[in-house]
């Protein structure tokens, strides 16, 4: 946290934005905390603004097969009839993107009943805030691409005049990772995602929040003001959360392992082709099939020894006598 709040001078615990009890406890209950999120995260104003919402049934999909953690999310509908789906996003498991946009479009779908007509089908916008990066910079950069900002909203257009149309199904994603260092100039998507990135540091309200709706929200994820139900809640999902955390880390690193394992394999059983081929040595297919299937670090490095002198590929692959 840099150059962003004075010093304290209470001793407070805050609860995490981020965490499914309290994310709901703050936004599935407080409607014009939601509004106020609404309009940040859409960039709305003036007459577009959102003025008030109803809650809509909720859904909790499964975030990882096997983990206790769901997907959160929070759904409403504004007095024009725009649904609105709020997940916030924790870990990025293989699909993700296309989760998302299968949610977005069953929300839209579902909304008919048979016989109803399709004039009668509202628009949907899927908000997801993400903990981690969709579209990181660096990749970015690698590619020659435009950089994709914190916050990113996204729509069909037509591909040559860039015309915007088909707005039926809408996404907005919130990437935290990607929130500056220093604290926001002003109230907007910028400030939400400092409280949902800083919160648990705090042990204050800081000074220079103002009072209004992102003070309020802070303010209810004080854990002074929780009951004993409400604190065992909030940390039952807050270590399902530091599992699944620490169960995709572990994957992690043993998929970096494996794909070292396999990349010095792969090395090995090239060099033997390759001594075999400058020597011109044949190869038959299936002496070809048992090199490239071998995964076995010391009997590719026999083979490697015995492709510098063998005359046939065959005398390659012999068993040790």
């Amino acid at each position: 946290m840099s150059g962003a709040v004075t010093p304290y001078t209470a001793d407070v615990t805050f609860a995490d934005l981020k965490n499914d009890f309290v994310f709901r406890r703050i936004f599935a209950t407080h409607p014009d905390l939601l509004t106020t999120l609404l309009n940040d995260l859409l960039e709305r104003s003036g007459d577009r603004t959102i003025e008030a919402i109803e809650y809509l049934p909720s859904e909790q999909l499964p975030l990882v097969a096997g983990a206790k953690l769901s997907i959160l999310d929070v759904r409403c509908r504004d007095r024009a009839g725009t649904v609105f789906v709020v997940e916030m996003q924790l870990i990025h498991v293989p699909g993700f993107i296309n989760r998302v946009v299968y949610n977005a479009c069953k929300a839209y779908v579902g909304q008919l009943e048979e016989h109803q007509k399709y004039t009668q089908l509202a628009d949907v916008v899927a908000i997801s805030i993400c903990n981690f990066e969709l579209w990181p910079d660096a990749l970015q950069d690698a590619h020659r691409l435009p950089r994709v900002p914190m916050l990113s909203r996204w729509h069909m257009t037509e591909r040559h005049s860039g015309t915007h149309g088909l707005l039926q199904v809408q996404y907005v994603f919130l990437e935290l990772p990607k929130l500056a260092a220093r604290w926001p100039a002003g109230p907007g998507a910028d400030l939400w995602a400092w409280l949902f990135v800083h919160a648990p540091e705090l042990t204050a309200i800081p000074p220079n929040l103002a009072p209004g709706p992102y003070r309020a929200a802070l303010e209810l994820a004080n854990q002074a003001s929780f009951t004993r139900d409400e604190l065992d809640a909030y940390r039952k999902v807050r270590d399902e959360i530091q599992q699944v955390e620490e169960l995709g880390e572990a994957k992690h690193a043993e998929g970096k392992a494996e794909g070292k394992t396999e990349g010095k394999a792969e090395a090995k059983v090239e060099a033997i082709l390759a001594v075999l081929g400058a020597r011109g040595v044949p190869v038959s297919a299936e002496a070809r099939a048992r090199i490239l299937a071998c995964a076995d670090p010391a009997t590719l490095d026999r083979w490697i020894a015995r492709a510098a002198v063998a005359a046939s590929a065959e005398e390659v692959l012999a068993p040790i006598a």
